[in-house]
């Protein structure tokens, strides 16, 4: 089969697209025929050695939509079904035009969601789900602050605050205003000509995906007893200056459920598929210098077939 792979860290110049063994399952397993694959920022920290595997040729990739073409023993799914999702924690490899990975933590794939959508929405709809609903435990008439509202998971996030019926506030640039308030949230703060904390206060909760003095900064604006969940600030949230706010980091694990909760938000209309940019695989490098600038909006995604 045709993947993406590297052989040590560094930059997008370490990408390598070539051939690879084709992957056999296990019991409680099933190759699928990628169809296709979605970028995320995670991908590029592996490629740069952030998580520090250390197995080389090394996979990247970890969300997907396919048909499922061979299945190990006691797997719950059969060969034909079309499913999507993400790789099992630690696991990497969806840049490529077969996988392997547990039937049990990925779902059938309504027919009226493509596959380049539903690798569009898989991780970023599982992190959502895992920080605002799981984590955050947002309810009904509360405000929550969402940082970085074009990113994939950010825009998701925002849709599924607003079916829960909360109060929605985000940020974004200058050039993603439209498109950001195009997601329905209640109101939107440019960053490049306002400051946030000079704007929002007394939220319940703060959704933070951007890291950095945006992080630091959100404590600021949260009421007491509130709280606020983080993911692009490493492996731990940062620690509260405030006594009287939670710091929390979500646990992404991987499950069907969340899957299959995705896939509903869907179908109900709650959530829309994010504007979406198209690669090739052998435009990898492309894709992981775009991804890692940081700027873009919505999800790039791999058309693997």
């Amino acid at each position: 089969m045709k993947a993406v792979f590297i052989e040590k860290f560094g930059g997008p110049e370490v990408l390598q697209y070539g051939d690879r063994p084709d992957p056999v399952p296990g019991a409680g397993e099933v190759v699928v025929d990628v169809h296709a694959a979605s970028v995320n920022g995670a991908d590029w920290k592996v490629r740069a050695g952030d998580y520090k595997q250390s197995t080389f040729p090394l996979g990247l990739g970890r969300d997907f939509g396919g048909v499922v073409s061979a299945t190990g023993a006691g797997a719950d799914l059969k060969v034909g079904d079309a499913v999507f999702g993400v790789l099992d924690v630690g696991h990497e490899g969806a840049y490529a035009e077969k996988l392997v990975t547990k039937a049990a933590i990925i779902a059938k794939k309504p027919a009226n969601l493509s596959d380049v959508d539903a690798a569009a929405l898989a991780l970023t709809g599982l992190t959502a789900l895992v920080a605002v609903e799981d984590t955050l435990k947002l309810q009904r008439g509360e405000t929550i602050l969402i940082q970085g509202g074009a990113g994939g998971v950010a825009g998701f996030a925002i849709q599924l605050a607003k079916h829960i019926g909360a109060r929605v506030i985000t940020t974004t640039s200058t050039p993603n205003l439209d498109y950001v308030r195009g997601l329905g949230p209640d109101e939107v703060i440019d960053y490049r000509v306002q400051d946030f904390t000079q704007i929002v206060k007394n939220v319940d909760a703060v959704f933070e995906t951007v890291g950095g003095d945006v992080a630091t900064k959100s404590f600021s604006v949260i009421k007491p007893g509130g709280r606020a969940a983080f993911i692009a600030s490493g492996a731990k949230a940062p620690a509260s200056p405030r006594s009287d706010v939670a710091s929390l980091r979500p646990a992404v694990n991987r499950t069907r459920r969340h899957m299959e909760r995705v896939a509903d938000l869907y179908q109900k209309g709650a959530i829309r598929v994010p504007e979406i940019k198209l690669y090739r695989l052998a435009q990898v490098a492309e894709a992981h210098r775009v991804s890692e600038g940081r700027h873009f909006r919505g999800k790039l995604v791999f058309e693997v077939r």
